[in-house]
């Protein structure tokens, strides 16, 4: 999708503070961090919303990244959140599908 922000950091045509990518997901970190470890981690592809997600292995692939990123950034032990945002009511203001992982200090409330 040509005017997706996402789409054009998966791209390459903007340049995020990327922390992990392989030929399927991209992971960068949050430009309005809130916490001090918040990465975003998004499939290459264009999925808008999670409720246009309908493969079963991008899902768990997007999971794993996840995990693997919060071993990498030293919160896996400690613990972590991870949110995904749906559409307006739930909070999503970027519509490319993206999970949040936030970690480093205790998560009191949804994004404290």
């Amino acid at each position: 999708m040509s005017d997706c922000l996402f789409c054009k950091m998966a791209s390459g045509e903007i340049k995020p503070d990327v922390v992990y990518e392989d030929e399927k997901v991209l992971a960068f970190r949050d430009i309005n961090p809130k916490a001090p470890v918040h990465i975003l981690v998004i499939p290459k592809i264009h999925v808008a919303t999670l409720n246009d997600l309908n493969n079963g292995d991008l899902a768990g692939l997007l999971l794993q990244t996840v995990a693997k990123i919060a071993q990498q950034e030293g919160v896996a032990e400690s613990g972590y959140r991870t949110i995904i945002n749906c559409n307006s009511d739930g909070g999503q203001e970027v519509y490319h599908l993206h999970l949040h992982l936030l970690g480093g200090k205790k998560i009191t409330s949804p994004l404290a």
